[in-house]
């Protein structure tokens, strides 16, 4: 009977995915994941904390589990303050964490900052433990992601930073050492929206159409060719068709303006003064020829 019991346990810890234990944390987890209360959890993932409790595992938790009661700011102070006292080992870990909590709150200049540190980190060989890759998860599925990736990934998300600025220059300088180093289509795409910005629509133009053909990695998503569509259509929305870049200064000959005043008099002679409408045409008329 015992045996069983403890073999109904294990099956449930293993469906609710919670740890096993009777600790703070375990509680925590318990009612983040088994009673559905989120309220319970934070208080139970701070008694985990205080208590030297799991606490890499426990502050991360709980702030994502800030975030989902719209504790987001709270649970930035938290990770600011207590990341002291994990390892070295859940640093990185809590960064993205962070990052994604200042997405949350509109913090711009805090995302800006943070993606330098791990700019800065990676370049000092501070990142994956010095190990050329580490395992992460992707749509649910455990991926190797190598430091060239990860460069790669933080400067494409500092470039999409600077855009939430309107800094599209800096942006745009980010993107292309992002694209030179590990190149793709969302990239690529992000790139294009920065130069449809500063009014360089060839240059936009040139990458949307690689990207059309297939010449960056992820081009054949349909969200990435959903994109492609729209930047083409604010592009050529903000740069006119090329029949008509190139086409002469407007003219307008007399006989054009005297024309309409002519017909009129011809059907109405006998009117004394001209509608209102022609003193229009003449004024504009004037205008064009100054």
């Amino acid at each position: 009977m015992e045996m069983m019991k403890n073999k109904e346990k294990e099956l449930f810890r293993v469906v609710h995915k919670v740890p096993s234990g009777d600790g703070p944390y375990v509680r925590a987890k318990h009612a983040q994941l088994v009673e559905k209360d989120p309220e319970r959890a934070i208080v139970w993932f701070w008694k985990a904390i205080n208590g030297g409790d799991r606490v890499d595992s426990a502050l991360k938790d709980m702030a994502v589990v800030m975030k989902q009661v719209d504790r987001t700011e709270e649970a930035i102070e938290a990770i600011n303050s207590f990341r002291c006292l994990c390892s070295s080992l859940a640093q990185e870990s809590l960064d993205n964490v962070l990052l994604d909590h200042y997405k949350k709150c509109g913090k711009v200049d805090e995302q800006i900052a943070l993606l330098k540190q791990k700019l800065r980190q990676i370049y000092q060989g501070q990142v994956f433990n010095g190990k050329p890759t580490k395992t992460a998860r992707s749509h649910g599925k455990k991926i190797q992601v190598s430091i060239r990736q990860e460069t790669a990934r933080v400067l494409g998300n500092l470039g999409w930073t600077y855009t939430q600025k309107g800094n599209f220059m800096a942006a745009e300088v980010v993107y292309k050492k992002a694209q030179m180093i590990d190149a793709d289509s969302n990239k690529a795409c992000n790139l294009a929206h920065c130069l449809i910005k500063q009014a360089r629509y060839d240059e936009a133009r040139n990458i949307l159409e690689n990207v059309w053909r297939g010449n960056y990695a992820g081009s054949e998503d349909a969200k990435t060719r959903n994109r492609v569509e729209e930047l083409l259509f604010e592009l050529d929305s903000r740069q006119p068709p090329p029949f008509l870049q190139n086409l002469p200064g407007l003219k307008l000959d007399d006989d054009f303006m005297n024309g309409p005043e002519q017909l009129i008099n011809e059907w109405a002679p006998s009117r004394s003064r001209r509608l209102p409408i022609f003193e229009e045409i003449s004024t504009f008329k004037y205008q064009l020829t100054c």
